[in-house]
């Protein structure tokens, strides 16, 4: 396990975007979320509808807050002023020598944060 899948990556595949789902099939097995993607994830389904992405998930092992994660979310919220589940994102990568899957160039530019890994952008709406 060396990758942390954000949110937005399994966000992606649940909504048809191919290169997500690619991403997810290459990958699978180095991957890993944490109990804030879990959560994320599972708030787009229908408690009636969770079979489905309650599947997917069983495939990745869930890392939980502890002390130490939250301890470095909160030192990373207030130097970068992330959102929480940013911050925590971040210090699950950084604790756990994981690389952060994510597609959020915004808040994590990998050009500034060598943890960062962007397999695929989309394309912009036109």
């Amino acid at each position: 396990m060396n990758r942390l899948l954000d949110s937005v990556i399994l966000i992606d595949h649940f909504n048809g975007v191919a290169s997500a789902t690619n991403y997810l099939m290459q990958w699978a097995p180095d991957c890993a979320i944490s109990a804030i993607t879990r959560a994320e994830v599972l708030t787009g389904f229908d408690e009636a509808d969770w079979a489905r992405p309650m599947a997917l998930l069983a495939h990745y092992p869930v890392l939980a807050v502890d002390a130490a994660v939250a301890d470095e979310a909160a030192r990373l919220r207030r130097q970068y002023r992330w959102k929480l589940p940013d911050a925590l994102q971040a210090a699950f990568a950084v604790l756990h020598g994981l690389r952060l899957v994510t597609r959020n160039t915004r808040d994590f530019p990998p050009d500034t944060f060598g943890f960062v890994e962007i397999p695929y952008q989309l394309a912009p709406p036109q």
